[in-house]
């Protein structure tokens, strides 16, 4: 068995879990130089009130902005060709509900989605067998060039939904010149999810040579800033160290016009939608837009309000999704004396089955080095990710050694 406490100012509850045609042509390729950039982990930042306040106020003219392509898609005759009660059994089957104007029809196969041939080799090598739920719906809709908004729990395949049709956005692009940004942004709340989107982005953008780096706090800047200055035609980022390269003058948004909010719910409980606001007020408006996440509460939806243009909407499981139906999830309301009896009262029962693992989320690192001393002092094998040097070391430990 294995605990790893771990730092966030996300959750404070206790949570157990139970349990266009297909080789379409006419995307101009050729990016040069490597892909896959970014690498370690640190400690994010709690201090955020300042982020952003050096930021000059961009006026844009619609008029003498350069035009750009973002309408790609084209109905496959198979999909053409689907009855409305076809189209509205496989929903039903898939729990799909969409809504807005004109939303295309889902896809049933990859040959369907109408990717270049680029994009299909890397999916096919892959080995997937058919698209999730969330990409049949929303690739098509991503590849129209709309705003979207896809509401999806975790896992459900979000990240490939809009990972390959940024790749198609990325090669009908003109090639990035000198002192330019990149030309997609993914803003992600945690650097560990900017990693695992790096990581689909480098695998499937590297028959196209598109560049991407990944930016997040709690490491040195220099190797972000290098990858920044040399372009990358996509940003991976965390709120705070993006807003942080931009009043430094490392980068700029002027060639974004493919812009993604990834898990959008949580960045903002992360208390990020002060630095998001001024991301986007960097960005020109004419860019697609694309936010992911997995519930919808007021706080989303007034973001999407904002930011978002006559987008069309699809959501997969129930409409009121509030979180995954998968979890249990149970919240004990107790005093600060009683937090630590209850906590060890929790692993007691949760452990008598040797094979499980516990996470124990704190609001500091001062509590995740108190409560980790506490439970070794009482004889648990805990270990701690409050600090970025040990941070590999618990990680490894606690993935590979579920009886320790």
């Amino acid at each position: 068995m294995s605990i790893l406490v771990q730092v966030t100012n996300t959750y404070h509850s206790y949570n157990a879990s139970n349990g266009n045609t297909n080789g379409a042509n006419g995307y101009s390729n050729g990016y040069p130089g490597s892909n896959g950039y970014g690498n370690g982990y640190g400690t994010q930042g709690d201090k955020m009130s300042n982020l952003g306040a050096g930021l000059k106020e961009q006026i844009f003219d619609l008029n003498t902005l350069p035009k750009f392509e973002k309408k790609f898609y084209k109905e496959d005759p198979a999909v053409t060709n689907r009855t409305r009660p076809e189209v509205d059994a496989f929903r039903r089957e898939k729990q799909i509900t969409v809504s807005g104007p004109d939303v295309p029809k889902p896809v049933t196969s990859f040959d369907e989605a109408g990717f270049p041939g680029y994009v299909m080799n890397e999916v096919k090598a892959q080995g997937f067998q058919e698209p999730t739920a969330i990409q049949s719906q929303g690739w098509p809709m991503a590849l129209t060039g709309r705003d979207v908004v896809g509401i999806a729990e975790t896992g459900s395949g979000k990240t490939l939904t809009y990972c390959l049709p940024a790749i198609v956005h990325i090669n009908a692009q003109p090639l990035l010149a000198p002192g330019d940004g990149p030309i997609v942004l993914i803003l992600a709340p945690t650097r560990e999810l900017a990693v695992q989107i790096q990581q689909e982005i480098s695998k499937f953008g590297r028959s196209s040579r598109i560049r991407n780096t990944c930016v997040y706090g709690g490491v040195p800047r220099g190797p972000q800033i290098r990858d920044l200055q040399r372009g990358v035609e996509v940003c991976i980022a965390t709120p705070g160290r993006l807003i942080d390269m931009l009043e430094s003058g490392k980068t700029n948004l002027r060639r974004v016009t493919y812009l993604v909010l990834d898990e959008a719910d949580r960045m903002l409980d992360m208390g990020f939608e002060p630095q998001i606001r001024k991301i986007i007020s960097q960005i020109r408006p004419d860019r697609q837009t694309l936010m992911w996440s997995a519930t919808w509460p007021k706080e989303v939806r007034q973001l999407a309000s904002d930011y978002l243009k006559d987008f069309i909407q699809v959501n997969i499981g129930s409409m009121d999704l509030s979180a995954n139906h998968r979890i249990t999830q149970i919240v004990e309301v107790v005093t600060e004396l009683e937090k630590r009896d209850r906590m060890i009262k929790n692993l007691e029962k949760i452990m008598e089955n040797k094979e499980n693992k516990v996470l124990i989320f704190t609001s500091t690192k001062r509590t995740a080095d108190e409560i980790t001393r506490f439970l070794r002092q009482d004889g648990w094998p805990a270990l701690c990710k409050s600090s970025s040097s040990f941070y590999f070391a618990a990680i490894l430990t606690f993935s590979s050694n579920p009886r320790r």
